[in-house]
């Protein structure tokens, strides 16, 4: 079997169904084998865009994205997205061919040669191999949906030698990732903590990401404790955000942020790092009580703020423990927790948090509430970063755990929205997906408008246009500066939308907007809606 072959054997057995990429001189060994294994490829215009859409499909189907790339610098540009994975905490599998099995040390000017490709991803992704054998690319693949399954799932990259992908080898057996058992934090810890959380008066539930598959236990954990419940942006909606003690994604809020410093006597904080990109400064977050951290990566307990009560394990079995430990006491007691005066506290720091900032959101705020009221509840949204996004979507547009936010979040890309859109539509076809984004960062990857073109498939593009890099623009402002190559040229993005043969159209009013929405989700291939915005000044 050649080494191609074998690829594709070995993602086959793992259950991929779906990749993406560019073929390129040095994989077409990889691409020859596709079809015969079921798997499905869709060809973004940029390994960027592929990295971003096999980000997405993740996200979305909470299975591993793959993506192929060929030597050099197609493996440079995907990086950028890698490094996002990793940052977001995604399942990404990027395999690319490498330099030839005895290739010398000494450049000889090879096509797409460079010095280490290993050592390039290594330092954007969890782990860069590089496999020797035939034989070995089963087990390399393996490892990989190992470590996908096992801890906090970040992105792999194998490189296979080209000499080696057409090498015909004995392949050895299919090997598979081992089945895993979910194990939650240990019982003592668990104790401690819910003794904790059972006798605070104030206590709060912070949620990132990695709580995402534990929705249920997350909701049912904060009305047993009548716990507030802020979130990240990665894990905006897991709890409603129409829940009268959620606060949304409010961690960045200034009143929210006080409240915790000085009201709080316990927080819980679920699959979150408590990041910069988090709490938008960069002090670490001030906290009233003890901090119970529960996360599947041990390093989170000694981050930017060390837990004080450690509870190490999956989200959900972890969560399952500590409810079964708060409702017992409870229960003895003879009454749950009565959750009313945390509803009105909830009520009151949601609008202080809006009245901080309500004169610069207000701009987004209409076509927000359309957006809302036109999607279906599980609707996708992807996201740039915008501040149509960062300031507007994520703070006000409410979700449930029953529809999804993908947000370049911490490592903070551009170009994200519009290829992420692509990988989410390729992930679940029936489901409603926007992307939304400004027009700096849509010119980012504004070329894969092509791909979704080619899938047929109804996709929106909400483009907020304010003339450039508006928040930059807005940061040079408030430091006094002269305004450097912020201001970008008047593009006219549905009519680039048509060029490629997809739809356009221009929303000056929410009402436009609700109409041009309505009609892009029942017409194939995408339709930009550019919304035009007065830059802040």
């Amino acid at each position: 079997m050649t080494g191609g072959r074998a690829v594709v054997r070995a993602l086959a057995a793992h259950g991929v169904t779906q990749a993406f990429g560019i073929p390129g001189t040095h994989n077409l060994e990889i691409y020859r084998h596709l079809d015969a294994y079921g798997i499905a490829h869709l060809n973004p215009r940029h390994e960027q865009g592929a990295g971003y859409a096999a980000d997405a499909y993740a996200r979305v189907t909470g299975r591993p994205g793959v993506a192929l790339t060929t030597t050099g610098p197609a493996l440079l540009n995907i990086a950028a997205a890698v490094g996002q994975a990793y940052s977001d905490s995604v399942p990404l599998l990027v395999v690319s061919p490498g330099m030839p099995l005895r290739h010398p040390r000494q450049s000889t000017g090879l096509l797409h040669e460079m010095r280490s490709q290993t050592d390039a991803l290594r330092a954007v992704a969890a782990v860069s191999h590089r496999v020797s054998t035939v034989a070995e690319i089963g087990a390399a693949v393996a490892r990989a949906f190992t470590l996908f399954r096992t801890g906090r799932p970040r992105p792999v990259h194998i490189e296979v030698p080209l000499d080696l992908l057409t090498a015909t080898e004995a392949p050895g057996p299919v090997r598979l990732a081992p089945p895993c058992v979910t194990v939650g934090a240990d019982a003592g810890p668990v104790a401690e903590a819910a003794e904790v959380l059972r006798t605070a008066r104030r206590p709060a539930l912070v949620l990132g990401g990695g709580a995402r598959a534990a929705a249920p236990e997350c909701r049912a954990l904060a009305e047993q404790l009548g716990a507030l419940v802020v979130t990240t942006a990665n894990g905006k909606g897991i709890v409603p955000e129409t829940h009268p003690l959620s606060l949304g994604v409010s961690l960045q809020s200034p009143v929210v942020q006080r409240r915790l410093a000085a009201d709080c006597d316990a927080v819980l904080a679920v699959g979150t790092e408590l990041a910069e990109s988090d709490v938008w400064t960069a002090e670490p977050l001030a906290l009233g009580g003890p901090l119970i951290r529960a996360d599947i990566d041990p390093a989170q307990m000694y981050g930017v703020l060390p837990a004080d009560i450690a509870l190490v394990g999956e989200a959900r079995e972890t969560l399952r423990a500590l409810i079964e430990k708060v409702r017992a006491p409870i229960g003895e007691a003879g009454s749950e927790r009565d959750t009313s005066a945390a509803a009105r506290t909830a009520a009151a720091l949601r609008a202080e948090r809006d009245a901080e900032t309500a004169e610069r959101d207000a701009r987004w705020l209409p076509y927000l509430r359309v957006l809302r009221e036109v999607l279906d509840p599980d609707a996708v949204l992807t996201s740039d970063s915008a501040q149509c996004c960062y300031y507007g979507a994520i703070p006000h547009l409410p979700l449930g755990p029953e529809g999804r936010f993908l947000h370049p979040t911490g490592f903070g890309t551009l170009g994200y929205a519009l290829p992420a859109a692509i990988g989410a539509k390729a992930a679940d076809p029936g489901r409603q997906v926007v992307a939304l984004s400004g027009d700096g960062g849509l010119q980012f990857s504004v070329q894969e408008l092509a791909t979704a073109v080619q899938t047929r498939l109804p996709l929106p593009v909400v483009v907020f246009d304010n003339g450039g890099y508006g928040e930059i623009r807005d940061e040079m402002v408030a430091r006094g500066d002269r305004q450097v190559a912020v201001d970008l040229p008047p593009t006219d993005l549905a009519a680039l939308a048509r060029a490629y043969g997809g739809h356009g159209a221009r929303a000056t009013t929410p009402e436009e907007l609700a109409d041009a929405l309505g009609k892009a989700l029942a017409t194939p291939g995408p339709t930009v809606i550019t919304v035009p915005e007065e830059p802040a000044r």
